[in-house]
């Protein structure tokens, strides 16, 4: 396996030391991008709030800040990302605000209509199963909920083989169920927000 496919490796399910050189990479880089995205969503106090692939546990802390009363669950495939999240939200862990646990997008451990937000940064082109993904957090999202696609467009370019253009996006969350789906881009398209939206 050549150094770049063992990096692609490495940001899909990261592991070990280099997993958490790879996620703290990852927390700073993405900060500006995550920012920016969740100025697309109204989040009401004492949200309940689901982060899918939450990774080093940066977007939670972002999350927590701007949700000061809510509660905010976090998912990650990666064992060490679980630990490098629950390092980086000791304190809201500790309090009971956050709860951070190893799941897979198409078996999101909490029951149907949990949260009223689902976010997903950076996340979505590593999902095997992006169809039934979808579909599982429309289960877990909350009536009138709001779930979230944040990524670099060059990184869907490269990881996906479909739901690269809006059209296919869009079909991807009515398909799922979501009555309405709009499209955020910035900086020259580079980065994309997809928001669906469920039926109150």
């Amino acid at each position: 396996m050549n150094l770049l496919n063992r990096l692609i490796e490495q940001a899909k399910n990261p592991n070990g030391i280099i997993g958490s050189i790879m996620l703290r990479i990852m927390n700073s880089a993405h900060t500006s991008m995550n920012r920016w995205a969740l100025e697309k969503i109204k989040i009401r106090e004492s949200a309940v709030m689901l982060d899918v692939g939450c990774g080093g546990g940066k977007t939670i802390q972002l999350l927590s800040k701007r949700n000061t009363s809510g509660k905010i669950s976090g998912i990650d495939y990666s064992e060490q990302a679980v630990k490098d999240s629950i390092r980086a939200n000791k304190q809201d862990v500790e309090k009971g605000k956050v709860n951070i646990l190893q799941a897979s997008v198409t078996d999101i451990p909490f029951p149907d209509h949990t949260f009223d937000i689902v976010t997903a940064f950076q996340t979505h082109y590593f999902w095997i199963d992006l169809e039934n993904g979808v579909k599982e957090i429309f289960r877990v999202l909350n009536r009138n909920g709001h779930f979230l696609i944040i990524a670099e467009t060059y990184k869907i370019n490269y990881h996906m083989k479909s739901y690269k253009t809006k059209d296919e996006l869009e079909q991807l969350f009515k398909n799922a169920g979501f009555n309405s789906v709009k499209f955020y881009e910035i900086n020259n398209t580079k980065w994309l927000c997809v928001k669906g939206h469920k039926a109150a």
